[in-house]
């Protein structure tokens, strides 16, 4: 594709460790596209190490949640009128650059949003929140996820326009998913070989899985109710 008319969009929050290298294989992958680095509120260095290694980041200021980080990244984005989108998380490093097969499978025309499946199983728990996840876009839109939460996503510039704002904080991806598929557009898994910073099953982990839990249910609660109002 043209990269000139591609916009990435990169979540981070304190990955002040791993962004440079992120950001570095955008660059690399996609020569031309314009690079945001959503950064939600980070005390670290993650918003300088970003714009040292070429992205214009666009913050937060204060810690509001991955959705509405995102979703001013995303704004931004926009007003570079781009034909495609590329949405990632900022701990990827180096393997940012297989995103292109995302891209690859919306332009093909294989869904208006493709979403990354990792080929690999890295850390994780037990699968409690990920399955609600999965079951909440099921129960919601009648379509089975293998890989719900992943922040790993190439969408038409005009389909994530509809999807603005996204929901918050966790909610991000099951709310993105439910509501372009709402909207009458399609999404397609794509197997990528990924890797990102993985939480295990340690007090830190469980605690991380238990707040995005809790926003899985919120944003199942919310797009429950709005789909009745719709009716």
């Amino acid at each position: 594709m043209d990269t000139s008319q591609l916009a990435v969009v990169v979540a981070a929050h304190n990955e002040g460790q791993r962004i440079a290298d992120t950001v570095g294989a955008l660059k690399a992958a996609f020569p031309g596209a314009r690079i945001f680095v959503a950064d939600d509120g980070s005390s670290d260095e993650t918003a300088a190490r970003a714009a040292q290694a070429g992205a214009q980041v666009v913050s937060s200021g204060k810690l509001i949640g991955k959705g509405g980080a995102v979703t001013l990244g995303a704004q931004a984005a926009l007003l570079e009128e781009p034909e495609l989108v590329l949405l990632c998380d900022g701990d990827l490093a180096g393997s940012a650059a297989a995103l292109g097969v995302l891209l690859d499978a919306v332009e093909r025309g294989d869904g208006d949003l493709a979403v990354a499946r990792f080929a690999r199983k890295l850390g994780g728990g037990f699968g409690f929140a990920v399955g609600f996840a999965r079951w909440a876009i099921k129960n919601l839109v009648g379509v089975e996820m293998a890989a719900p939460i992943s922040g790993q996503r190439a969408i038409r510039a005009e389909v994530l326009a509809q999807a603005l704002p996204f929901a918050a904080r966790f909610g991000i991806e099951i709310g993105m998913t439910v509501d372009v598929i709402r909207a009458g557009y399609s999404v397609v898994e794509v197997e990528v070989d990924l890797e990102h910073r993985a939480t295990g099953r340690s007090w830190r982990g469980f605690a991380h899985r238990f707040r995005q839990l809790l926003d899985f249910i919120a944003v199942w609660l919310s797009r429950r109710l709005r789909g009745r109002v719709a009716r």
